[in-house]
């Protein structure tokens, strides 16, 4: 990535601004700004998030904001209500609280002598999701917004649920919050009202895995900021943007097809993070894209970005599985709408037959889906984002504890594009079931890589919202799409199907084990081909404003392990998400913190499937008027029988060696469907 020292403006940072709401709550801001933006106005950029704009997001904020601010915009970084050095607590994600205090900061950055009255909002994960949030409810400066790695329905496509199965990443993005929340406002910034913050934040601490686990079904907790609810709301210009190695990709099709507002969609290669410092690469100048973007909207400057097709996708070569990629060669396509046209996107349909995936075939048989509740180790992490080993390596031990269905070689490749679609009959054993899909790409030698795939909890089969168990050995119609993937299937290579009752712990276990019945007749793949020419790469390389400057104390190590006890059959994933020990050498604040997530299931006893995950953080500086040093432990566990959860969890947070909070929770949730 290319360093940008210098900048058609000149850049003045505010390094911590209160942006104070009608209700007397402070809100901490970071802001860049031009440095003659008091006597000549300038539109500008929110990015407002939970994460600590001091350290928690500080290395990218300042790879991002500067840059922005360099070339002629007020850059502002808002930390929500309750976190980093703002006032006041948070009780759950993506809260009208939220969005009201959203408003209120916009209102208060338009009337700014820096700002000509003209906004836009940016941000990934949860930033994207505010981002198209606030944008439904229309304030007046807000003209566009860049909304990345974000959904339109918080039920369908969130950390919490997928196709109706409980994620375990519900429970693991529970504990995370629990102990992001639970960090210690600055006192550098805040002065010695920092303990009496912390104190009350501690002792205030809600359980969200509590909430999220009671709204199993997508019912008016999960409608709430979910935009789908009426894409109309929408009328500021939206540039959507994911990578294939992220989970937040399905929405982009959907929000294509349903947003009525200017709109573009970019698809790269990457994963959860920005896509001009994120893996695998090819990084982007997203940089350069994004201020083409604010250009064209908030300064009427026309750069040609709307001119272009709407849809930019990246196809990946395929190569062989592995649990981190630090590049994935591949090409480029654009399409001119999305849904594409059948000159852009031809469907072509494959049967899972008695000869395997052909067209025109039959299956004469009804097969058994006779998955272990063990099966699924292989699948890796639903939300690739600590740069560890969270890819999914070689399928083919979870393929042979699946169903499989393979194609005759591929002579001359595929490219796949789009959301391919299986339509089956399937039967349960029981009044409950799991279905999930995997599609592979087989190489010659035998290796198997995971190219897309979907999940299905059969108690929601027909409508998220609505609760109908199977009846045990009805026949039921299924169709499920897998996710949005772009594909190069190398020449010689195979397709494979892999169907199984289960994928721990990807989801949680089913109340029973349910073997399936895959029935007779003709079960179908729709697979969406590629037609589209490939093009050069279409934008510039990346470059950044100066990086933060911070010292590793300790390098971090993130791992994922699997391991089997064969005496009872109970397999056990391992997560361990360590981000290390860094001191920012501007300010001094140091900051430690690592987890350890232990997924345990049994091949048959749906009851043994359990989740234990532990926090720690640390936070200190060692001299000046800021100095302090504080460690909180945080700690989840999840167990279940056929009708409840059991849901523990605790938290110890010290100021030296002085014990402040010792909290315990304890809650039975019934499963309601799951």
């Amino acid at each position: 990535m290319k360093i940008k020292t210098q900048f058609p403006h000149p850049v003045r940072e505010i390094e911590n601004q209160w942006i104070t709401l009608a209700d007397g709550t402070r809100l901490a801001a970071r802001i860049w700004l031009p440095e003659d933006a008091e006597t000549k106005p300038v539109p500008a950029i929110l990015e407002y998030l939970p994460y600590r704009k001091r350290d928690g997001t500080a290395v990218r904020d300042e790879l991002t904001h500067p840059y922005f601010a360099g070339h002629g915009y007020a850059s502002v970084r808002v930390d929500m209500r309750g976190n980093g050095e703002s006032d006041g607590l948070m009780e759950d994600e993506y809260a009208p609280q939220e969005q009201a205090d959203a408003l209120e900061v916009i209102d208060w950055i338009a009337r700014q002598p820096w700002c000509d009255g003209k906004l836009g909002m940016m941000g990934i994960s949860w930033g994207g999701f505010n981002g198209l949030q606030v944008a439904a409810l229309r304030p007046e400066p807000l003209k566009a917004i860049i909304t990345l790695c974000s959904t339109d329905d918080r039920y369908a496509d969130d950390i919490h649920y997928k196709g109706g199965n409980m994620l375990l990443e519900n429970l693991g993005w529970a504990a995370t919050m629990l102990s992001f929340s639970a960090a210690v406002p600055d006192p550098a910034l805040v002065g010695e009202r920092w303990r009496e913050m912390w104190k009350h934040r501690l002792d205030n601490m809600p359980l969200l895995a509590e909430t999220w686990l009671t709204h199993q079904h997508r019912d008016d907790y999960w409608k709430h900021g979910s935009i789908n609810e009426n894409y109309a709301d929408i009328e500021a210009a939206v540039y959507m943007i994911s990578g294939w190695g992220d989970s937040y990709i399905d929405t982009i099709p959907r929000m294509m097809e349903n947003l009525s507002c200017p709109k573009k969609a970019l698809l790269g290669p990457w994963m959860h993070k920005y896509p001009h410092f994120a893996i695998p690469d090819p990084a982007i100048g997203f940089l350069q894209e994004a201020l083409r973007w604010w250009d064209y909207w908030l300064k009427d400057i026309d750069t040609g970005i709307m001119d272009e097709p709407p849809c930019t996708f990246y196809l990946q070569d395929g190569v062989p599985p592995a649990p981190k990629y630090l590049e994935r060669p591949g090409e480029w396509v654009r399409t001119t709408s999305w849904p594409a046209p059948d000159e852009e996107i031809e469907w072509y349909p494959l049967t899972l037959s008695d000869t395997g995936l052909a067209p025109n075939s039959q299956l004469s048989e009804d097969r058994l889906i006779a998955s272990p509740l063990t099966a699924g180790a292989l699948q890796g992490e639903y939300i690739p984002l600590w740069f560890g080993a969270d890819f999914p390596p070689d399928q083919r031990r979870d393929d042979g504890l699946s169903l499989t269905f393979d194609s005759e070689p591929y002579h001359y490749g595929l490219d796949i594009l789009g959301q391919p679609t299986i339509d089956v009959d399937i039967a349960s054993a029981a009044a409950c079931g799991q279905l999930h899909v995997r599609l592979c790409d087989v190489a010659p030698s035998g290796e198997s890589a995971l190219i897309t795939y979907g999940t299905l909890n059969l108690n929601l089969r027909d409508d998220p919202g609505t609760v109908t168990p199977p009846v045990p050995g009805e026949t039921m119609h299924v169709q499920l799409p897998l996710d949005l993937i772009g594909y190069r299937l190398p020449k010689g290579h195979r397709l494979r199907i892999a169907l199984s009752s289960a994928s721990f712990p990807l989801v949680w276990s089913p109340r029973e084990r349910a073997d399936l019945i895959l029935k007779a007749g003709t079960p179908t793949l729709r697979l969406p081909i590629c037609k589209v020419e490939t093009i050069p790469m279409p934008f510039e390389p990346p470059e950044s404003a100066t990086p933060c400057r911070i010292e590793t104390l300790r390098q971090g190590a993130p791992k994922r392990t699997i391991s089997e006890d064969v005496g009872s059959g109970e397999v056990t994933v391992t997560v361990e998400d360590d981000m290390g020990d860094i001191r920012f050498t501007d300010h001094g604040l140091r900051v430690e913190q690592k987890a350890r997530e232990i997924y345990t299931s049994h091949p048959t006893d749906a009851t043994r499937t359990r989740a234990d995950i532990e926090w720690v953080y640390r936070a200190s500086r060692e001299e000046g008027d800021g100095a302090f040093a504080v460690e909180v432990t945080s700690r989840y566990h999840l167990h279940c029988d056929a009708t409840t959860f059991y849901l523990s969890a605790e938290q110890r947070a010290f100021e030296g060696e002085t014990l402040i909070s010792d909290k315990s929770w304890e809650r039975e949730i019934p499963r309601t469907a799951i």
